[in-house]
């Protein structure tokens, strides 16, 4: 019998898997498809890593993190995360708060005029001041999975059942938990460590959980997000941009939108950018069906017209991604019965993945707490 079972090999689970295989526990990776696959929240070679969090938490969170992701290249070498610097701007950023919280977590930064920021990025038109970090970048999430996954194995004390779709999570009449397939098929562990990104609407009435802990759970709510590659205007002859583009976050009164260097996903020869919460509301990710709408790729369009003369307004390549969200932002990671639930997305996830998956791995251990943020009840107050 495995120690520990993990349902979902996203980016939260190979993380999971990985702080418990390197503590020295047996464990059961179920994937439903293959890790990292296109239907979940973690595929693809382009995620923003960035501090500038309004919240101090967060921002303090995500220098912890990164020191894990430092480990996880250094062990796997490989490189995951690739640097850009991030820029925040428009009226509703608060850029105030997060300078706060970067001054507090000491990250450097840099707040420029509009005129400023234009003569430095000239491939960007901005509307306010503009907050500068330069220590972001760009997390290659499905390396990032398969490299955690990979050194989880390493260890011998992990493996990974890959087309395995969890239905359920049930007691053992012996003790323990069994967790049981589509197809019939169990496997059972002392511990559950569910991180089914968009799957875990579907699967939370399928877990032995108290109806106590499941009504202080926050509602989930899945979004099919579409993203647009556009050329780089003034490029090599590879299509590569000639200038550095950094990731981007604006929030203006009319729009909320996040831009970052697509990566390989779409010949690293465009910018990738999109609506933040602007995709079709979905039940769970049963519910996708990869569709854009005209609606999306002319807003999209229009936007690079007006913010982003570096780019041909053009998409070359179009996506979606799943959203799975809290009405906070904040995550979930929370136990009852030996079970861990894990809501790691909320549309900013990926650059956590390693703190998030030592925080499960402490809560399946009996090792560790996570911050009460992230717990249900106090979703709840």
């Amino acid at each position: 019998m495995s120690e520990y079972v993990v349902v979902g090999a996203g980016l939260a689970g190979a993380a999971a898997a990985l702080a418990l295989a390197t503590r020295g526990e047996n464990v059961t990776v179920l994937e439903r498809h293959t890790p990292a696959n296109g239907r979940g929240s973690s595929h693809g070679s382009a995620r923003i890593l960035r501090y500038a969090y309004p919240e101090r938490l967060y921002t303090e969170l995500v220098v912890r993190a990164r020191h894990l992701w430092d480990e996880i290249q250094c062990l796997g070498e490989t490189t995951l995360i690739s640097s850009t610097g991030a820029l925040d701007h428009g009226q509703e950023r608060h850029l105030t708060q997060l300078v706060d919280a970067l001054t507090h977590a000491g990250v450097e930064h840099e707040v420029l005029d509009a005129s400023g920021a234009e003569a430095r990025w000239p491939q960007f038109h901005f509307d306010s001041d503009v907050l500068w970090h330069p220590a972001a970048g760009v997390i290659d999430s499905e390396r990032a999975v398969t490299t955690m996954l990979d050194l989880a194995r390493a260890t011998g004390r992990a493996r990974i059942l890959e087309n395995w779709e969890a239905t359920e999570v049930t007691k053992r009449s012996a003790g323990g938990l069994r967790v049981t397939s589509a197809t019939g098929e169990t496997v059972e562990g002392k511990r559950v460590i569910v991180a089914a990104g968009a799957w875990l609407p579907v699967l939370l009435q399928k877990l032995d959980l108290p109806s106590g802990f499941l009504s202080s759970l926050p509602k989930f709510e899945v979004r099919q997000e579409q993203a647009f590659h556009m050329p780089y205007r003034e490029a090599n002859a590879n299509g590569y941009p000639i200038h550095e583009w950094p990731t981007f976050i604006h929030k203006s009164n009319e729009l909320s939108t996040y831009g970052l260097p697509g990566g390989r996903d779409a010949g690293s020869r465009g910018q990738k950018l999109a609506q933040f919460n602007g995709g079709r509301l979905l039940g769970s990710a049963l519910d996708q069906d990869g569709r854009i709408t005209d609606e999306m790729r002319t807003r999209m369009v229009e936007y690079a017209k007006r913010y982003l003369p570096g780019l041909v307004p053009v998409p070359y390549a179009e996506t979606t991604c799943l959203f799975t969200n809290t009405p906070t932002d904040d995550f979930v990671i929370d136990e009852a019965r030996g079970i861990v639930v894990v809501s790691a997305c909320s549309g900013h996830g990926a650059k956590f993945a390693p703190l998030l998956g030592k925080f499960a791995a402490d809560l399946a251990t009996g090792s560790g707490k996570v911050p009460e943020q992230f717990r249900a009840e106090f979703h709840t107050r």
